[in-house]
């Protein structure tokens, strides 16, 4: 079993925090993890991007080769996009939809989103709206974490236990408002599916 992963986004948003609570959490389900260095700069509103690789046998590249990853969790459209040579044939996107405009000439939101649409495999999400829902916009990566859930080789319990354990340090509200964040990403792309993924 191998999961090959590209977490992608800006500055900011969260980026390496969604690759860290996967690895974290694969290896408390006793599966190897590697993460890469992050490429790009990591200042706010800079590119970031995280490949992650997930295996129950030992890895021995930290980095996800061209056509190879089986997910792609992109914090941001025009991201996700930036990352399609990654993908593999049968891999998956999942996207948030809100664009974040770090240069002149950014494109037209709804081209991109047309962009991402023409993925065979690929789901759109507004996780700021619901991470505004479930308490706090800055939840938004936590809402991917339970988006991208389904199409892990990890039980949602150990990713639960982690996020409940690294926000519990911080106060009982955050760990409320991330779990019920991680709840409600996971819901979105259940939903997603029963009506067809890209749609």
């Amino acid at each position: 079993m191998k999961c090959d992963i590209i977490a992608a986004g800006v500055g900011g948003q969260g980026v390496l925090s969604v690759s860290a609570i996967i690895a974290a959490s694969a290896l408390r389900a006793g599966l190897f993890a590697v993460q890469s260095e992050v490429h790009g700069m990591s200042q706010r509103g800079g590119a970031v991007v995280a490949h992650l690789r997930i295996s129950d046998q030992p890895i021995h590249s930290a980095t996800v080769g061209l056509g190879k990853a089986d997910l792609v969790i992109s914090m941001e459209p025009l991201e996700s996009l930036r990352y399609l040579e990654y993908l593999a044939p049968t891999g998956t996107i999942i996207s948030s939809i809100e664009p974040v405009k770090n240069f002149d000439g950014y494109p037209e939101l709804e081209t991109l989103l047309t962009e991402v649409k023409r993925i065979p495999r690929a789901i759109l999400i507004d996780a700021t709206k619901l991470a505004r829902e479930a308490g706090n916009a800055k939840a938004a990566n936590i809402i991917m974490v339970g988006a991208a859930s389904h199409l892990l080789p990890i039980s949602q319990e150990h990713i639960l236990a982690f996020i409940e354990e690294t926000f519990r340090a911080k106060s009982e509200k955050l760990v409320e408002v991330n779990l019920k964040a991680f709840e409600s990403g996971r819901l979105q792309v259940a939903a997603a599916e029963t009506v067809g993924v890209g749609a």
